[in-house]
């Protein structure tokens, strides 16, 4: 009796074990519930049906991996489906952010697999190494277009105008 009382228990550590999240493995969603969380006063925290009404305005502005989870949560017009209040009662709970998404990644496994893009130190990084979708990335990050542009070298050259208008604001 005692064994399977010992092998029950290992079993039961191993699936509550693996249930939470690794240190990076829902960076997407543990940030962005952070972030919209802290923006959250008092009494707006303690109300899930406001809480939804503000994750919606918060996912309008948006961008990226963001928007994207956002679209899976139901906070945008476009979304398919809603599992908002699954992101609302626990939040009225004061329920930290982490554990938000492992309730989150059950409802929705694409939800952790969101990862944020690595950035790109503008100050070190040779531009012609990189390739045009990165440019065009770098380009779309500071909601400037290139008209015109065809060739990498193009990129390149609106990249250097734009340069120092961008650099000032991230140091």
């Amino acid at each position: 009796m005692a064994k399977y009382l010992i092998v029950g228990l290992v079993l039961f550590s191993i699936v509550f074990t693996s249930s939470a999240l690794k240190a990076d493995e829902c960076e997407v969603c543990v940030k962005t519930v952070q972030t919209f969380a802290d923006s959250l006063d008092e009494a707006t925290k303690k109300d899930p049906k406001l809480i939804e009404l503000e994750f919606r305005k918060f996912c309008k502005t948006s961008k990226n991996k963001e928007h994207r989870f956002c679209y899976y949560l139901g906070g945008l017009e476009e979304s398919a489906t809603g599992i908002l209040g699954e992101l609302s009662k626990p939040l009225s709970w004061s329920m930290p952010a982490d554990k938000i998404c492992e309730k989150l990644k059950k409802k929705d496994a694409q939800i952790c697999d969101l990862r944020f893009e690595k950035q790109i130190d503008l100050n070190t990084v040779d531009l012609k190494k990189l390739k045009v979708r990165d440019l065009k990335k770098i380009l779309n990050d500071w909601d400037e277009v290139c008209d015109g542009c065809l060739e990498k070298t193009d990129y390149i050259k609106r990249i250097e105008e734009l340069k120092p208008k961008y650099s000032r604001t991230e140091l």
